[in-house]
């Protein structure tokens, strides 16, 4: 588990404190913040002495953890975390969290048991509604938690419309199962044998005839949660071994079937989000507004994408520190800096969120340029130096010559400049791998012009003539090393060019592999509400209840112009963020050019 530290046993995150509002705890939000894979969250509600903490202990492979209460009090309050590494899927961190139990009456508190509900909802990708018996009007009438949700709830902070509301909270809450334990009717309607998932469905069927007390509980449920799974017969009967297979069966579906924590628009959160959106949410509770889930997304994004930009550019620095040793080629700089920027996007990627106009992805993408530019004249600063050194080790004896005067005689001149030819070759064998060797040679050479004029001026073996021909000579071959000093320098350009490329297309490749990945789990999204519309359509025409069958239709008929919509704008999606990583790279490239080359010339003003 990608984890701050293996918990051995539950923490409590969300509390009520001293003044009876809802709070979360730092250590549960520490523990969380250490989470940077996606989560997989299941809730257990219900009321309180109906076995939820065991359910809890079983999907996380303990006998003991959760509070078992067997006295009168009930010993889970507020909401208690658990985090165990996923038993099925690698890569995966299974958040167990089981509330404090609904309905004791000695708390007196109605809206607190209304909160913490409304808060396994929003927090959860699966949620777990336990209870003893059959699921009868009764038992519906105790879960009229769910029938309070729109009213505790918002999905979006301007409301749609009543024919969109279900359909919007269907793509965001949590799949629902009810776990039934001391179950002891015949699965059966009629004489024709039924499943648990059929009995579920027939026990929320509406009545033909409107009864909004019976219906109401009902509707809600068939609603808001598209995916309902009913959990075959839990007895207690001295944990005999039908109880326990059937537990392992509720374990197994857990397991096989809970999907990671989403939010709108289909993008999976990591722990650290959740923490983040625990936060968002008990804020909003405690400030006395409605929990709206637009606006945490709104909040969240913001919290998430500053931390994102921070944590890659720290994984940025940090992996370059440690791999770009000083100097280099500038290659291999390069290969370095492309490998380790493809991960440090990654790690925005993983932690970003809901970034859709790559606001703050183009403000990373600036940042790790600033930090490469910086390498780039650091890797030129080195080169320099030990340029220099091995420039002054290798002419030191014709420097010593220059200054006893040995070469201020008849014959001298060809002797300096068989000399200059052949540490100038020495030279280069030695720095061959160095970027800046023929830059530090040039400014050398151009140097020494007045040195070598005044050895040939003083060299009486050479003709006039023969004198001007070698001035001219000298002169040509300082340009000659001028202009391979340029081309060493277009070489580094060339690079920082292709750098920038390569930087483009590995931002636009990750971010349009994330939308990706996004716009399928809204499509699977959509698809999970469509069908279930169409089911829900089905049963009211069975029913013969034409009113409500024709507002469901109307429903479908809005949630399939949507998903057309959606599909019809991705090639502007795309467009639009290359459009915006390339103006980013415009608005990048020539500040960083010019930078770079700055870092050159102030060594030789």
């Amino acid at each position: 588990m990608a984890c701050g530290r293996l918990m051995s046993a539950p923490v409590c995150p969300i509390e009520n404190d001293e003044n009876g509002q809802l709070h979360v705890r730092k250590e549960a939000k520490d523990i969380l913040d250490g989470i940077t894979e996606p989560v997989v969250v299941v809730s257990v509600v219900g009321l309180y002495h109906t076995g939820k903490s065991y359910l809890m202990n079983r999907l996380a492979g303990q006998q003991s953890g959760f509070a078992l209460g067997s006295t009168i009090e009930s010993k889970t309050k507020g909401i208690w975390m658990w985090c165990v590494p996923h038993p099925y899927e690698e890569g995966q961190t299974l958040v167990l969290l089981d509330t404090e139990g609904l309905g004791d009456v000695r708390k007196g508190d109605e809206k607190h048991d209304t909160w913490i509900f409304c808060l396994a909802v929003l927090l959860s990708s699966t949620l777990v509604y336990n209870s003893l018996g059959v699921i009868d009007n009764t038992a519906l009438e105790t879960l009229h938690y769910v029938t309070e949700l729109t009213e505790n709830i918002r999905v979006k902070a301007e409301e749609s419309q009543d024919e969109e509301k279900s359909a919007d909270f269907m793509r965001v809450f949590p799949s629902f199962v009810w776990a039934v334990r001391d179950f002891t009717l015949e699965l059966k309607i009629g004489n024709e044998p039924i499943t648990s998932d059929e009995y579920l469905e027939s026990a929320l069927t509406l009545k033909s005839v409107e009864t909004e007390q019976y219906n109401l509980p009902r509707r809600c449920l068939r609603h808001f949660f598209a995916v309902r799974k009913r959990m075959e017969e839990l007895t207690e009967k001295d944990l005999d071994s039908e109880f326990l297979e059937q537990a392992n069966i509720f374990c197994h579906y857990i397991y096989e079937c809970a999907d990671p924590k989403t939010v709108s628009g289909g993008r999976v959160i990591t722990g650290t989000a959740l923490g983040n959106l625990a936060e968002v949410y008990v804020e909003a509770i405690r400030s006395g507004n409605v929990p709206c889930l637009e606006n945490a997304v709104v909040s969240l994004a913001k919290i998430q994408n500053v931390r994102a930009v921070d944590e890659a550019l720290q994984f940025y620095m940090i992996e370059m520190l440690k791999m770009a040793l000083l100097p280099m080629r500038p290659e291999e700089l390069s290969d370095i800096h492309t490998d380790v920027e493809k991960k440090a996007i990654e790690v925005f990627i993983t932690m970003s969120f809901n970034d859709n106009d790559q606001i703050y992805q183009r403000e990373l993408m600036g940042k790790i340029h600033d930090e490469y530019q910086q390498l780039l004249q650091q890797n030129q600063e080195e080169s320099i130096k030990q340029c220099k050194a091995v420039l002054h080790e290798v002419f030191d004896t014709l420097e010593k010559g220059v200054f006893d005067g040995s070469y201020l005689k008849s014959g001298g001149y060809r002797q300096y400049r068989d000399m200059l030819g052949h540490l100038t070759n020495d030279y280069r064998a030695r720095t061959r791998s160095q970027i800046m060797s023929e830059e530090v040679l040039s400014k050398f050479l151009k140097e020494k012009e007045d040195i070598g004029n005044m050895i040939l001026q003083a060299d009486q073996s050479l003709s006039e003539a023969e004198q001007e021909k070698e001035v001219q000579r000298l002169k040509n071959e300082i340009l000659e090393q001028r202009q391979r000093g340029l081309e060493e320098q277009n070489r580094l350009q060339d690079r920082v060019f292709k750098d920038m490329q390569r930087t483009h297309k590995e931002h636009v490749d990750q971010i349009i592999r994330q939308m990706e990945r996004e716009q399928e789990r809204m499509r699977r999204d959509n698809e999970r509400v469509l069908e279930a519309k169409l089911r829900e359509k089905d049963a009211l025409l069975q029913k013969n209840l034409q009113e409500q069958a024709s507002h469901m239709q109307r429903q479908i008929d809005s949630l399939r112009s949507e998903m057309n919509k959606e599909e019809k704008s991705k090639p502007s999606t795309v467009s639009r963020i290359m459009d915006g990583i390339g103006a980013t790279t415009e608005l990048i490239l020539p500040g960083f050019v010019s930078r770079g080359l700055s870092a050159v010339s102030k060594w030789f003003k």
